[in-house]
């Protein structure tokens, strides 16, 4: 089915129309239609026409609305001011397009048939280390991104680029050689537990630690097994396999927790490049993007300088030989460019990592990878901070597990259900509790703007008033309540009622839908989409408190139009919130 126009594109194109034929001078025009407090939409572009061919604004208003004829969209037109249009639709016109979007499975969202492919680089944790606090948002923000990139027809490729190379792996391995009970379990054959493998992690890390510090045989033994595994020597290979392969178990418990879907074959670590780093620093070389400095391979930039004044460059290659992050990010770009064929890279990654990618991208364009048809983006996010305003850290000052953090939401909310549910299992109590739980912590991080610093607070997660995904899901569940109480009551739209303040501002909002995905998908900014969805649920608390759905009954047909309303509403927020990754329980 082909989207749905919104009130407001109708409108645009109405006065879009009456500005031509009013002022053929002015040419295409732009109306700069918004909504507004003072009528549903408000139009001032008219201010900067008459700047422009030096008329009166107030003249050259009136002169517009007088040329657009008659029509069952536009109610009233006022001048108003020094030649602001204030705009009302008719309440036909309202219902008739909510009827026609209701009749779209996709909800009038937009479906962009020509778009391009997205890889995304999100989720990053590293192997044989535990996932803590700090891992949350890129891992929230990147699925949520996912699902609403998908929706509005871009092709999405997910890439979790793990840590899964690097030095350390060194230690752990000549350590495991050297003990080689360290990673069994504890039934042969059983079923791994998340907590299991990354308990088996830890103790190995930390018992590696502590010898590589204390003993330096150990260490120059740890070393050598570094050019081992860089060389690809089969057994320390299979050894370093045995470690992620650990830890995807425990990864991927973490990310089932979440309910977050991901695949192994999305997950492509550093080491998945290693073939490409030498070709990479090369094809640089060659280039002359990049140059040898003190032995290293540089790229240097004019707009990056230390604190001493002298440019700090971009090291592809060290002066030992070994490779960098920037070599492994860059061959990345290679890879998912060439191979993949993506439009645009969208790495959802922390901001205090937004100077490597400002160059890393830099140095991609002038190697000619990225240019007008391919661009890459960084998704900055900002840190998970405590009530007091600090980095989120334990009494002990110790870095928050993740796994701690999502078990105490799920006990909060749990606490939350159970409090109001009047005859749910217990079976039932915990999965409402998980959905809530899971769902408070992501809506969150995605109601605030990734670039901003949050405040992790679980109280104010789980309450039912304010900002919170609890205060969503019960809306939805109040819907669907409703539903269950309307016997032989159908929804059906009726666009010959007269429809009361209230009905008129949830309709106007609902109508918003698509427009709203489409800006969240096209700026990457699903804290939009939870502003209105939380604008949403307000609107609809405030109809349902102002007009009666059920009792006292209504007649036949308000009734119904009601029930429309309702249903609208409840399928939107279940489309809306389930574009964020959040769960909507009918019951609660």
């Amino acid at each position: 089915m082909a989207s749905v126009p919104s009130l407001a594109s109708t409108v645009q194109q109405r006065l879009a129309e009456g500005l031509s034929a009013a002022l053929p001078e002015a040419g295409s025009a732009d109306p700069l239609l918004r909504r507004s407090d003072r009528a549903d939409f408000q139009a001032n572009g008219i201010l900067a026409l008459a700047k422009r061919l030096k008329g009166n604004p107030r003249e050259l208003a009136t002169k517009v609305v007088e040329s657009i004829p008659a029509n069952d969209v536009l109610q009233e037109i006022e001048v108003s001011g020094p030649g602001f249009l204030n705009i009302t639709v008719s309440d036909a016109a309202i219902v008739e397009t909510l009827a026609a979007r209701a009749a779209d499975a996709r909800l009038g969202v937009p479906l962009n048939e020509a778009a391009g492919t997205t890889v995304i680089d999100y989720a990053q944790p590293n192997v044989a280390k535990e996932m803590h606090v700090g891992h949350l948002r890129s891992a929230v923000i990147g699925a949520a991104m996912v699902e609403i990139l998908e929706f509005t027809g871009e092709t999405v490729i997910r890439r979790h680029h793990i840590g899964d190379w690097g030095t350390q792996f060194g230690m752990l391995i000549q350590y495991l050689i050297e003990h080689p009970h360290e990673l069994d379990h504890k039934a042969e054959g059983a079923e791994v537990s998340g907590e299991e493998a990354m308990s088996n992690l830890n103790r190995l890390y930390k018992a590696s630690r502590a010898l590589f510090d204390a003993d330096e045989e150990f260490k120059t033994r740890a070393r050598a097994r570094v050019v081992d595994l860089q060389a690809g020597d089969e057994e320390t290979l299979a050894l370093w396999q045995r470690f992620v392969d650990e830890s995807k178990i425990y990864f991927y418990s973490v990310f089932d927790k979440l309910d977050m879907d991901i695949r192994d074959p999305d997950v492509v670590g550093e080491s998945g490049y290693n073939d490409m780093l030498l070709e990479t620093c090369r094809i640089l070389e060659e280039s002359g993007v990049a140059v040898r400095s003190e032995g290293a391979l540089c790229v240097f930039f004019d707009d990056v300088k230390g604190p001493d004044g002298n440019p700090v460059p971009l090291i592809v290659q060290k002066s030992d030989g070994g490779f960098g992050y920037a070599a492994t990010d860059l061959s990345a770009i290679r890879d998912r460019v060439g191979s993949l064929k993506a439009s645009t890279l969208l790495y959802v990654v922390d901001a205090r990592q937004s100077l490597h990618f400002k160059m890393v991208f830099e140095t991609a364009r002038r190697a000619g990878w990225l240019n007008d048809e391919v661009k890459a983006v960084q998704l900055a996010f900002g840190t998970v901070l405590g009530k007091d305003g600090k980095p989120f850290k334990t009494r002990e000052g110790e870095t928050v597990r993740l796994v701690d953090l999502l078990d105490e939401a799920i006990d909060r909310a749990s606490a939350v259900v159970r409090e109001k549910a009047r005859d749910l299992t217990e079976a039932e109590i915990a999965e409402r509790g998980a959905q809530v739980g899971i769902g408070a912590v992501k809506y969150a991080d995605l109601s605030t703007s990734a670039a901003r610093d949050y405040k992790f607070d679980l109280d104010q997660m789980v309450s039912l008033n304010g900002d919170t995904s609890v205060y969503l899901q019960y809306a939805y569940a109040r819907i669907k309540s409703i539903f269950g109480k309307a016997g032989d009551r159908t929804p059906l739209a009726h666009p010959e009622l007269e429809l009361a303040p209230s009905e008129r501002a949830l309709g106007l909002h609902l109508d918003q839908f698509g427009e709203t995905v489409a800006e969240a998908a096209a700026e990457y900014a699903p804290h939009k989409l939870a502003a209105y969805l939380y604008q949403l649920a307000s609107l609809y608390t405030t109809f349902y408190d102002q007009c009666p759905v059920i009792k006292p009954e209504p007649p036949k047909e308000i009734a119904e139009n009601r029930l429309f309303l309702c249903d609208l509403t409840a399928r939107t927020l279940h489309q809306g919130m389930a574009l964020l990754g959040i769960r909507t329980p009918e019951r609660l």
